[in-house]
């Protein structure tokens, strides 16, 4: 026969017991709010690897070996079948990207926002505008299913980082995990009015946003309230925001294992990833605790209207449809990541050096003097410019007209083919 313990003990045991399923619980629910960015806990992907939180313990093997990068692909698909799908009510991109850089010797992780909008080489597929995000949606559609995959291989390109893994959600996931969690609590710093593409409308202050909240709130760019949230770089500060909002919320004493649930039910059906529960677990007592810094690729200034033109090997078509496109200078991207083991980047796009453009340019003495210092070969043509600023390349050289777009840094030029022969005409204010 067994000798019972003391009654004593058995509540010792069982508080103890407790402590340290919630510290695992905790420790794993910070990792995967790191390595999604948009909200999510990940001890909910390690209990769907089976066994419970018995089963989690028991599969803890140690700690990660070398840095590692996992790539975010949020998907923007309306009502998707799963979150690799195209959805059926529009969508089916990669509208969110960061590589999470996750260094366990200098116990940090380094969330990098990847520009969606990104101009990008793609050759061998038919997309009329061939943007970062796209290759998500082409991938979708292949059998077997290759959206992962070719993101995967067009992110790797274009920052120069070796991806070791992937995680994929859904936005239905993301609004989902914050309900399960209780919401988060934000601070708005400015007015934020979006009726007609996010739905946010929130006033300065602070909020606890719900999971419907907090989705539209990542997803504002098109603020018509102020000059907070109104592009593509600000949202990513948004969802970093919102990132450690959760962080906040997961490790507290008020977070409860309770709400675990909710978001097994979430993540069941609305995460893939590659990654098994002992890696997952690894990852987990690597960065328990750690650093975690938020880097932009790029801002405002490499945004810009390009028109619709001829565009050698930009797709199969040679021909892109007008849009705003983030034009990103490959030297200045590998500049940026080398710290996080970057060996260059790649988009398709050769950028010439300024020094070879002819401008000729109408606008003010200033903005002038300033492409001037940038190194181009500018004639002052007079003033009178236009807003916003309009840049025209000769035909065939559009290679020019983005490289000024660049240097001007406006976020709304436009950048279009020209009358000129032999030089890029710039009107600006």
């Amino acid at each position: 026969m067994k000798t019972k313990v003391p009654a004593e003990g058995q509540g010792q045991s069982k508080k103890k017991n407790i402590k340290r399923r919630r510290r695992i619980v905790m420790v794993l629910a910070i990792i995967l709010a790191i390595i999604v960015g948009i909200g999510v806990s990940l001890e909910v992907m390690a209990i769907r690897g089976g066994g419970g939180v018995n089963g989690i313990l028991k599969t803890i093997v140690g700690t990660m070996a070398k840095p590692e990068n996992i790539l975010l692909i949020g998907n923007n698909a309306r009502n998707p079948s799963n979150p690799l799908s195209i959805g059926t009510e529009g969508g089916g991109q990669a509208d969110i990207m960061m590589v999470a850089h996750i260094d366990p010797a200098a116990h940090k992780v380094v969330l990098i926002s990847i520009p969606r909008d990104t101009l990008f080489s793609m050759a061998n597929y038919n997309d009329p505008i061939p943007k970062l995000k796209s290759f998500f949606f082409i991938g979708a559609q292949m059998q077997p299913n290759q959206a992962a995959q070719l993101t995967i291989n067009a992110v790797e390109k274009f920052t120069g980082m070796h991806i070791d893994h992937y995680v994929v959600t859904d936005f239905q996931g993301f609004s989902d995990a914050i309900n399960a969690v209780g919401g988060v609590r934000i601070y708005v710093p400015g007015r934020i009015y979006d009726p007609a593409h996010s739905g946010a409308n929130f006033f300065k202050g602070w909020y606890l946003m719900n999971g419907k909240m907090a989705l539209q709130y990542i997803r504002v760019r098109q603020n018509t309230a102020s000059v907070y949230s109104v592009n593509d770089f600000q949202r990513d500060d948004s969802q970093a925001k919102v990132l450690a909002a959760l962080q906040q919320k997961l490790m507290s004493t008020q977070s409860d294992i309770a709400n675990l649930p909710g978001l097994i039910s979430t993540w069941t059906k609305d995460v893939v990833t590659d990654m098994n529960t002992q890696q997952l677990l690894q990852i987990a007592e690597s960065i328990h605790g750690a650093k975690i810094v938020h880097i932009n690729i790029g801002g405002v200034k490499d945004s810009m209207m390009v028109a619709s033109a001829p565009a050698p090997g930009m797709n199969q078509e040679n021909y892109i449809t007008g849009a705003f496109y983030d034009i990103m200078d490959p030297a200045k991207v590998a500049a940026l990541l080398k710290p996080y083991g970057s060996t260059g980047s790649y988009t398709g796009i050769p950028l010439p050096a300024p020094s070879t453009i002819p401008v000729q340019f109408y606008g003010s003495q200033s903005t002038y003097n300033e492409l001037k210092a940038d190194g181009f070969q500018v004639t002052y043509m007079g003033s009178g410019g236009t807003y916003p600023v309009q840049i025209s390349y000769p035909s065939g050289d559009m290679s020019w007209g983005l490289q000024v777009g660049r240097a001007l840094g406006t976020g709304n030029s436009v950048v279009q083919p020209g009358s000129s022969s032999n030089a890029v005409v710039v009107q600006a204010p």
